[in-house]
């Protein structure tokens, strides 16, 4: 157990990419395969899996038509190079204050964190990449895998699949209200995907946790000014 507990800890980085990834894209592979785009399935009043697709950007919003999508997708490889890179350095740092039975600098948090939001990255990217290559279009049909035709778009021009839905709070503005008075009200209204969940995770996380990184004045210096 113990071997089991270090092993897992040495390798915390990469469980939590994989944990993440194999569970984002197994949920989008359901909904490909047997969901219309604009289906849905009501869970509760307030949680619904609603199908949508979007052209990259989390939440459900777009960027730019073609080339900007193309740009974002560009910009997420090279966000997630540079995620990975950081993530390892820290790691290695990590497990050579464990070798050394001394406390690490280094936060578990921050590790966690960092993972979540690559995780995510790597899965919309996933989807970017590949899902128009070896899916066919969802308007009015269900998906097929490898279609004989060939997919939707070419290789970064897939769309993210959406599917969380949670219309937490529906109503009408009061007639008084300015501007959008007597008009429908509903929050919350973007739809999502796990991806996104982590990424949202992870970035909060980061906030919460590593309160020293935002600090401005360090505490060797607040000291020194102490005295």
């Amino acid at each position: 157990m113990k071997r089991i507990f270090s092993w897992c800890h040495a390798h915390l980085p990469l469980l939590l990419v994989m944990l993440v990834l194999i569970a984002d894209q197994s949920i989008k592979f359901w909904i490909k395969l047997n969901f219309r785009i604009g289906e849905e399935i009501r869970i509760f009043d307030w949680f619904r899996i609603h199908f949508l697709e979007n052209e990259g950007m989390a939440f459900g919003f777009s960027f730019g038509g073609g080339i900007g999508k193309l740009l974002l997708s560009l910009i997420r490889l090279v966000a997630i190079g540079f995620l990975i890179w950081i993530i390892a350095r820290l790691n290695r740092r990590r497990k050579q204050d464990r070798q050394a039975l001394r406390p690490s600098a280094i936060k578990t948090s921050l590790v966690v964190s960092l993972s979540l939001i690559l995780a995510g990255a790597i899965g919309n990217v996933l989807d970017c990449a590949f899902y128009g290559m070896i899916f066919s279009e969802s308007y009015f049909q269900v998906a097929q895998l490898f279609p004989p035709e060939g997919g939707y778009a070419s290789f970064l021009h897939g769309r993210v699949v959406d599917m969380l839905y949670f219309p937490l709070i529906q109503g009408h503005f009061p007639t008084w209200f300015p501007i959008a008075g007597g008009k429908e009200f509903l929050f919350f209204r973007p739809v999502f995907n796990l991806a996104d969940t982590a990424i949202t995770v992870g970035f909060l996380l980061f906030f919460i946790t590593q309160r020293d990184f935002w600090s401005n004045t360090p505490k060797t210096e607040a000291g020194t000014s102490a005295q």
